[in-house]
């Protein structure tokens, strides 16, 4: 219950990303924790944050390929629009011009919504790559095992979403 705890948060954000539907993600959360418990509870402790990190990887693949498949059988169908990641009103959110540290804060806010628009355009791998070894903390080996790939895949991946972030950063006012 701690472990599931500690990373039900950031493990909600991802999919979110992925997703860009709030119901969606926790769907794939929850299923994942779920899966983790099943199948790995028994597994030592240690083994358990590249466990659930690889069973949310292959969920949310899961859910991008039937995504995918709804799309070409269902094409004539309007798609849903994206929904908020917060439930909170904007308004509560934009930052006062007139306080001295208002700038800095509506500074903060840009940049952080230029990221999350930037990762959510990286390609899967490197998104993935990206959350993993960044937000989770997993190290190269871990990261490999959590998406069935190589250690060199994983640098190589990371490498390049870090230059297409920084690419897509530069020029903006935010560096």
């Amino acid at each position: 219950d701690a472990f599931l705890a500690g990373v039900e948060r950031r493990a909600l954000r991802r999919a979110q990303l992925a997703t860009r539907d709030h119901d969606e993600a926790l769907d794939l959360v929850q299923d994942a924790m779920l899966r983790l418990a099943r199948s790995y509870g028994s597994r030592p402790q240690d083994e358990w944050p590249a466990l659930f990190q690889q069973i949310l990887v292959n969920r949310i693949r899961d859910w991008h390929r039937s995504q995918a498949l709804r799309r070409r059988v269902l094409f004539w169908r309007p798609a849903r629009p994206a929904e908020q990641f917060e439930e909170e009103d904007p308004l509560d959110l934009i930052a006062d011009p007139a306080s001295p540290e208002g700038a800095s804060a509506l500074a903060g806010e840009q940049m952080s919504m230029l990221l999350e628009e930037a990762i959510a355009r990286l390609p899967p791998r490197q998104r993935e790559v990206l959350e993993l070894r960044v937000w989770e903390g997993l190290d190269v080996e871990q990261t490999a095992q959590a998406m069935g790939c190589s250690a060199g895949s994983v640098k190589t991946h990371l490498s390049r979403a870090l230059a297409l972030l920084r690419s897509r950063v530069e020029g903006t006012g935010h560096e």
